[in-house]
């Protein structure tokens, strides 16, 4: 991701210490940094990292009216006049502040357990194919439980024909009409029904993805703290509290348009009275986009300051199954089953020496790529059945949907003969 991307911009004052003075600018926010630009002489005034942040507050005096001070290191920096609000300005800093502190901890963390080898590199991109295919695997299985219910409806509605059918039948011809062909008619036989193909549906859902964002909700000055989280049918924005803010079914997203890589919004179109939008910024957002992506892949346009996130997102998946699992496959069998080396004396000791300067693969990563792997296969696996299930569903939905409509037909026209 680029670093110098900005996230978001405010008009406000600055407070130079050295003369003494209120300096009109922008404060701008990057990923990683807090910059403040000069608009008379396009000066860099203020530019620190996140993470050398130690607090943001709402500050005010008899001078300085709605100020937000941010303490950065045992310096302290005054901005003021912030558009369109200090409370917009001090939720988007506060929550982009605690995000980088957690993700800087974490880093830090596994940098000081130990260094970045082969075989944890491997690791890590087989586990995030793990999660996209779970994730995948989780839509898919919505998709085979809106398949049932369609089958259970469609089944539903062969009943109510069946009924139908006799209600109309006694009404063509009455029982006590004494030229009744009723009379002499055998009962009809019932015909057994098709039973659905499908297995039954859990009721719960499962939660896809759950990130911190900052809400706004029509107006820029309407700006609050929540959450926002992913399922299969759809998406949820809730507040701090999680109490649901709107839920937006996947038939009811209009469109979703991401902004930039931290920044989305998601509308609801409506005739006759305003749309339903909401506008979501959170550093978590690059987690959400490739699954909101995979939802919504008709529904999502990226706008031109976040088209540089999708090439740069896509263009290494490119490679993900020709180099990665090559170099998985060939790692794993050069530890598991290794092959003596064949060629002159001299082609052996260079061999050796670039293999001492390379890392190696250890057992223990060796198994975990294993079994990785294994999961990865019974994953695959498990999704094709899916899809397979599926088609077949299909099938039988086509055929039920026609053979509906058939008896929809015919009973619409004895309907009509009889008025």
């Amino acid at each position: 991701m680029n670093e110098d991307i900005r996230i978001h911009s405010w008009p406000c004052s600055y407070y130079l210490d050295t003369s003494k003075q209120w300096v009109s600018g922008r404060l701008s926010l990057t990923p990683v940094a807090i910059k403040f630009t000069a608009d008379k002489t396009g000066e860099l005034l203020v530019n620190f990292h996140l993470s050398s942040i130690s607090e943001i507050k709402k500050e005010s005096s008899n001078l300085i009216f709605s100020s937000l001070t941010i303490l950065e290191k045992s310096t302290k920096h005054w901005f003021s006049s912030l558009q369109p609000s200090r409370n917009v300005v001090f939720n988007i800093l506060e929550h982009f502040w605690r995000e980088q502190l957690l993700s800087s901890e974490g880093a830090g963390a596994e940098a000081a357990a130990l260094q970045s080898t082969k075989g944890k590199e491997l690791t890590g991109l087989l586990t995030g194919s793990q999660k996209r295919l779970e994730d995948t695997a989780k839509v898919l299985h919505y998709q085979g439980e809106q398949f049932d219910n369609i089958m259970r409806g469609l089944n539903k509605i062969e009943g109510d024909m069946d009924v139908a059918d006799r209600l109309l039948t006694e009404l063509e011809s009455p029982s006590w009409w004494p030229f009744s062909s009723r009379l002499w008619k055998a009962p009809l036989e019932t015909k057994p029904k098709e039973t659905a193909t499908v297995s039954d549906s859990k009721n719960q859902e499962g939660i896809i993805i759950r990130i911190p964002v900052i809400i706004t909700h029509r107006t820029d000055s309407n700006v609050k703290p929540g959450k926002l989280t992913l399922f299969a049918s759809g998406l949820e924005i809730s507040d701090c509290n999680s109490q649901v803010i709107h839920r937006f079914e996947s038939k009811d997203v209009d469109d979703i348009r991401v902004h930039t890589p931290y920044e989305i919004s998601v509308r609801q179109r409506f005739i006759g009275k305003p749309d339903t939008s909401y506008r979501l910024l959170s550093a978590k957002m690059p987690e959400a986009i490739p699954i909101l992506e995979m939802q919504f892949s008709k529904k999502i346009q990226f706008l031109e300051d976040a088209l540089g996130f999708v090439g740069a997102r896509k263009s290494p998946q490119v490679d993900l199954g020709t180099s990665i699992w090559q170099a998985a496959t060939g790692l794993l069998g050069g530890v598991v089953q290794p092959s003596s080396p064949v060629g002159d004396r001299e082609g052996v000791d260079n061999d050796q020496v670039q293999l001492q300067k390379q890392e190696k693969i250890s057992q223990e990563e060796a198994k975990e790529l294993k079994q990785i792997l294994k999961k990865l296969k019974g994953l695959a696996l498990e999704t094709e059945a899916e899809l397979e299930r599926q088609d077949e569903a299909l099938d039988s939905i086509t055929t039920s949907v026609d053979r509906a409509t058939l008896n929809i037909d015919k009973q619409n026209r004895r309907i009509k003969k009889l008025t």
